[in-house]
């Protein structure tokens, strides 16, 4: 099963602006913070990162490893390029011609197999097991707590799927799960009543009233979930009627096409607008659905072949890239693009497909701080074995590995842990593993 749930037209505007309404019931838990005697050191390379979650599990072999063989259609055109770096023109075009600033790590593996565990695994670093999932945050919630709510618009922002939430850390670093069109959020404003000043000045007055009339539950309300809602009408209000929110979530034509009209296109769009504004975002998650190839991966009837998932992702992350070049944001933004685990390596499966997969997989980053035009990890000519780590910890890159990597870019200590939990447990911001000893790639950064 997927977790691959669209946002539904049927939101209202608490879901638009703060994620789920029963995460912004949670207030931000009072923590204490423990700094592990490890002394990490973080990079700092990054003030934001753009996560972009390839839901469904994407083929290693068929995007960022590809091999040769008879499995292959006959257009492929597989290139072999300096520091161990191959690409297939044929699937990405764009990242070919970028390919001095993309790292693929081809030695990572999954400690999942199924969707769902996968994508909460990647999605926080930790195993879903359901004793400990009400106080698991999404990674992004983590950062943004570490970075500050304070900006204009919240910290984390999620396209296309619903994500874990921030649990125990409060409704204020829940992800903010906006649509990605044109026209932006519609209930920024509400221009129905005249001229835009005095549908401006209606709400004006309808919201004081609101204020009046709950003053007293706002300076002494019943509970903390009482007090939540208080605070998140007022946060709320303060993203309305601003053109500085406003013009983040939307965006023309012509940039519209230039992305290749999708969703992930539109979902890179405004994630762009909100690197560039910066107004307050840290974290964003983009998901790309469709990668569950099972069946006829390269037939064009299937509707989402490989080639067309690739050429969506190509395009969309082509144009990111150089449109944060061009106005000086790429270095300071981390673009992370992964999947859950891989795929079956080798000829394709009996129905034209591939099967899951955890051995195997890639994960390929920009930006921020990366060191790119080279590859990290060697796997087999069937893509079925890692035969080079390619990096100090001589072993596969597990995504706590992936985590503690962006947690350092974005100045994190990844070492740290929350003690002060409802339950009593302590949290870690990445697990402790004596056995693996989980940590940042820092031959990422050169």
């Amino acid at each position: 099963m997927k977790i691959n749930r669209p946002l539904c037209a049927g939101h209202t505007r608490r879901h638009f602006l703060f994620g789920s309404a029963s995460a912004a019931l949670l207030g931000a838990h009072a923590d204490a913070e423990v700094t592990s005697a490890r002394g990490a050191t973080p990079r700092g390379t990054a003030n934001a990162c753009i996560f972009v979650n390839l839901n469904g599990g994407p083929s290693h072999m068929d995007t960022f490893d590809p091999k040769d063989g008879p499995w292959n259609p006959a257009d492929v055109d597989i290139r072999d390029y300096s520091n161990g770096l191959r690409l297939s023109n044929r699937y990405f075009p764009r990242l070919t011609a970028l390919r001095n600033d993309l790292l693929v790590l081809r030695s990572c593996s999954s400690w999942e197999a199924a969707h769902e565990r996968g994508q909460f695994y990647m999605q926080t670093g930790r195993s879903q097991n359901p004793a400990f999932m009400a106080e698991i945050p999404h990674i992004g919630a983590v950062i943004s707590r570490e970075k500050g709510a304070g900006g204009l618009i919240p910290p984390f922002l999620s396209f296309n799927q619903t994500m874990q939430g921030a649990t125990f850390l409060g409704g204020l670093y829940q992800a903010m799960m906006p649509p990605a069109a044109r026209t932006g959020v519609p209930t920024l404003t509400h221009p129905f009543f005249g001229t835009a000043a005095q549908s401006q000045e209606r709400f004006e007055r309808r919201f004081q009233l609101l204020q009046d009339l709950d003053e007293s539950l706002r300076r002494a309300p019943y509970n903390d979930t009482m007090a939540a809602y208080g605070s998140y009408y007022t946060r709320a209000r303060s993203m309305m009627y601003n053109p500085a929110v406003d013009n983040v979530f939307k965006f023309d034509a012509n940039d519209e096409g230039r992305y290749g009209n999708t969703a992930v296109g539109r979902s890179l769009l405004v994630a762009r607008n909100a690197v560039r504004a910066r107004n307050g975002v840290t974290f964003i998650n983009v998901t790309q659905g469709g990668w569950d190839t099972h069946v006829g991966q390269f037939d064009a009837g299937q509707g989402m072949p490989i080639h067309t998932l690739t050429n969506q992702l190509d395009r969309a992350v082509g144009s990111l890239v150089e449109d944060l070049k061009a106005t000086g944001e790429f270095d300071s933004t981390l673009i992370v693009i992964m999947g859950e685990f891989g795929r079956t390596p080798g000829v394709l499966n009996s129905r034209g497909g591939r099967d899951h997969y955890r051995q195997v997989m890639s994960v390929a980053m920009l930006g921020g701080g990366v060191r790119g035009g080279r590859a990290i990890g060697l796997s087999d000519a069937n893509g079925a074995n890692i035969v080079e780590h390619g990096w100090s910890g001589n072993r596969a890159i597990y995504t706590e590995d992936i985590a503690a990597t962006i947690y350092s870019a974005l100045g994190i200590d990844w070492t740290k842990s929350i003690t002060d939990t409802p339950s009593g447990r302590r949290y870690y911001y990445i697990t402790p593993s004596p056995e693996h000893g989980f940590r940042p790639v820092e031959e990422v950064f050169g």
